[in-house]
């Protein structure tokens, strides 16, 4: 995706901490909704962003999407999610273990 190459695009999975160090799509951004209100000030409100969770069931992603968009932040939600994105053999990131 051309777009979260050059930056214009922000990728955000709302998962929590523990999932996403196991592993999350490639240049992702780790914020847990539970966290997300506390820590909208991390996000860039003149790029577009898309949200992510465990999947096209999951509701984190959903519920992300509406609570940015009601702080004005244009928002989107990526229609699959990580175990989608795994099992299509996707690249995959994972946190360093200490």
């Amino acid at each position: 995706m051309k777009s979260l190459r050059d930056g214009s695009v922000v990728l955000l999975d709302v998962r929590p901490e523990n999932e996403y160090g196991f592993g999350h799509l490639p240049g992702a951004v780790n914020i847990p909704l539970r966290q997300l209100e506390q820590r909208l000030s991390e996000l860039p409100r003149n790029h577009e962003i898309v949200a992510y969770c465990r999947g096209p069931y999951c509701v984190l992603s959903f519920e992300a999407v509406a609570a940015l968009r009601e702080c004005g932040f244009k928002v989107r939600r990526f229609d699959q999610g990580f175990s989608e994105w795994k099992a299509a053999g996707l690249p995959i990131e994972s946190a360093a273990r200490a």
